[in-house]
């Protein structure tokens, strides 16, 4: 009968093991099963424990604590290079006030399991305490649970204890107080039991018998574990395990913030990186959006940053950078972030915050920096840009794309009366010629450096335009053909020295004043599909080789089809804008038009564009005399160009100004 019963025991305990998962704690029920000996009246007694079942405590046997079975204390070491030390000087006496003659069933196979689950599925310390309290204090009747971590800058141990009654308590010890319990535990790595809880320094507990079990991971102590219970009624080991396994679960936790914080860490300001300060700039933009609030960036740019690095050496740029971030910050709020969002542009993501206050604490910055001089180059000047969430844009890219050209901006005005010229995306306007080409600037470095698309941003811009009467339409588009000399500045100038080439010569030909006004428009706009032309191919100097010259010639498609075409206002310039380059024999481009196929208007801005290559500097050659321009005007008379134009044209050119 005895054989069948321990048979059958072994069966189950082999069936609750094969359903426990894959989890570190789990795995080693197999290893405990049997091995974890009770402590009774302070003697530690070994037993074959089977975790399936409840154990009754009964009176100790007389034998060696630690001399028959080791395994569960060669686990602990082993896993946390940690064995209990016995030889402390407080040894293990019975509380009579935690004595009981009633045996209680510890399902330890059960704590075990729940112990796990608590690991697994909770993503915070807090959480993982709390569950900790439900198993520990609730279920297993102990008095409290706390656990202390060390703050390792205020050189003390934070507390967090939960009692029987749900609530939670949070204290500090120093470990200057050599003789509290908590710091002798931490310092010693040594197991205290106490027979009060005096030490803890927090009111309304229950008095009661305590034991404090250091946390251990890889031979470094991470913390403490409170545990309100006598010795008598507690099993070392189990606590031990879990102080262990603990300060195993915390040190991977510090260690993973470590990595994330030296990944996202700039190593010559100690800000954020460009890549942290784009995630802490998604989370604050989600919880000023939940919560209604205003969101200000705020960007700081070197003057003149090139021309230290040029003279000086890169050694003195790096510490003009180096001061702005200390002064940035010393000077922003708790719950403010800053990073170095590029080589020499450090910007502030500052919660909670509307312009004016973003502008305020921006302008105390810059009085600060002026205020430091620097050897060979004076005081410290920065150009200063700030965009708010939401009013300014929703888009967090948008955002940050405003404040960058509010910075550029700010370049622009200069550095006047000693202090920079601080601006925000409210103190301009979009189609004014400073603001198109900075934010020109702005997205041909970004197309550069990461893809972002200079094209769409821009279209987008144009797209959402009104044009109320002519003066906006002139506005606007003198503001364009800004943006395409700020992205190809080898042709700064050309589109509007053709608008002039082209009006002169619709004069010339005698059109009615309507159409002169749409030609000289048409003729300023007729470049404007370069905005989608890779950087690489606008500015090769040399001669562009079949695929580039293939991409060069999408420009009038791009310009006609995806800039004017959405703007109702602008659809009038695309026969300009798409035919420009059409040839009379029908090999130009795109759509191969001869003769009187291609419009008049396209036909006169033709002329005017080619003139202007002509006698006009490159990169690869200088400009031609008129009279050389002239005649290749006439040679390609009838071939590529309308020969009446080409008369006319050659009539009035001594009169046009043929320098840029």
């Amino acid at each position: 009968m005895e054989q069948t019963n321990n048979k059958k025991t072994n069966k189950e305990a082999e069936v609750s093991k094969k359903s426990l998962s894959s989890n570190p704690i789990e795995n080693l029920i197999e290893k405990i099963d049997g091995s974890i000996p009770k402590i009774i009246n302070n003697k530690i007694n070994p037993y074959n424990a089977n975790f399936s079942k409840p154990v009754e405590i009964r009176q100790p046997e007389k034998k060696n604590p630690f001399g028959e079975n080791q395994s569960f204390s060669s686990i602990v070491e082993t896993i946390n290079n940690f064995n209990v030390d016995k030889s402390h000087s407080h040894p293990f006496v019975p509380y009579p006030q935690e004595q009981s003659s009633t045996p209680v069933a510890v399902n330890y196979a059960e704590i075990m399991r729940s112990i796990s689950d608590a690991f697994t599925n909770n993503s915070s310390l807090i959480n993982l305490f709390s569950r900790l309290n439900d198993i520990f204090v609730k279920k297993q009747k102990w008095n409290f649970i706390g656990f202390g971590l060390l703050h390792e800058k205020s050189k003390c141990l934070n507390i967090r204890l939960y009692s029987k009654s749900g609530n939670s308590y949070n204290s500090k010890v120093f470990l200057s107080d050599e003789t509290n319990p908590i710091v002798e535990c931490f310092n010693s790595k040594s197991i205290i039991d106490k027979d009060n809880i005096d030490y803890i320094k927090i009111p309304y507990l229950n008095k009661t018998a305590s034991v404090i079990i250091p946390m251990m991971s890889v031979n470094k102590c991470i913390g403490v574990m409170l545990v309100g219970k006598g010795i008598s009624r507690l099993n070392i080991n189990v606590s031990t395990f879990l102080a262990n396994y603990m300060g195993m679960y915390i040190h991977n936790i510090q260690l993973l913030e470590q990595t994330n914080k030296f990944a996202n860490t700039d190593t010559l300001t100690s800000l954020y990186t460009h890549r942290g300060f784009q995630e802490v700039l998604a989370k604050e933009i989600a919880k000023s959006n939940d919560n209604k609030t205003p969101l200000s960036v705020v960007m700081f740019d070197v003057n003149n940053i090139t021309k230290i690095n040029r003279e000086l050496g890169h050694a003195k740029g790096d510490e003009v950078i180096k001061i702005i971030a200390e002064k940035v910050k010393q000077n922003i709020k708790n719950t403010d972030s800053a990073g170095r969002y590029g080589g020499d542009e450090i910007a502030v993501i500052m919660p909670e915050t509307d312009t004016k206050n973003a502008k305020y604490m921006a302008e105390y910055i810059t009085y600060c920096l002026s205020c430091c001089f620097v050897d060979d180059v004076g005081p410290v000047k920065v150009s200063v840009g700030v965009a708010t969430y939401p009013d300014c844009a929703q888009d967090q890219e948008k955002l940050l794309l405003l404040a960058e050209q509010a910075m550029y901006i700010s370049q622009a005005k200069g550095y006047k009366e000693g202090m920079s010229a601080i601006i925000s995306t409210e103190d301009f306007n979009f189609w004014d010629d400073v603001a198109v080409n900075s934010f020109a600037e702005i997205l041909a470095k970004r197309h550069f450096e990461n893809g972002i698309s200079f094209e769409d941003e821009l279209v987008k811009k144009i797209n959402n335009v009104d044009i109320l009467n002519h003066n906006n339409l002139m506005e606007m588009v003198t503001s364009l053909a800004g943006a395409i000399d700020a992205k190809d500045p080898y042709t700064k100038g050309h589109s509007t020295s053709v608008s002039r080439y082209s009006e002169a010569l619709a004069r010339a030909v005698n059109l009615p004043e309507a159409d002169v006004e749409r030609i000289k428009i048409g003729a300023m706009l007729h470049d404007i599909g370069k905005i989608g032309i890779p950087e690489n191919v606008l500015k090769k100097p040399g001669k562009l080789d079949d695929d580039e010259w293939e991409i060069m010639k999408q420009h009038p498609t791009i310009g006609a089809e995806k800039v004017l075409a959405p703007n109702e206002a602008l659809r009038e310039f695309i026969p300009i804008v798409k035919h420009h380059h059409e040839r009379l024999d029908g090999n130009g481009y795109p759509d191969k038009l001869k003769g009187e196929e291609i419009p008049l208007e396209a036909r006169i801005v033709s002329v005017a564009d080619a003139y202007h290559a002509l006698v006009s500097d490159r990169p690869y050659r200088k400009g031609m005399p008129i009279e050389k321009a002239c005649a290749i005007l006439q040679e390609g008379a009838g071939i590529q160009w309308d020969s009446d134009l080409v008369r006319a044209f050659i009539a009035i050119a001594p009169s046009l100004t043929t320098k840029v």
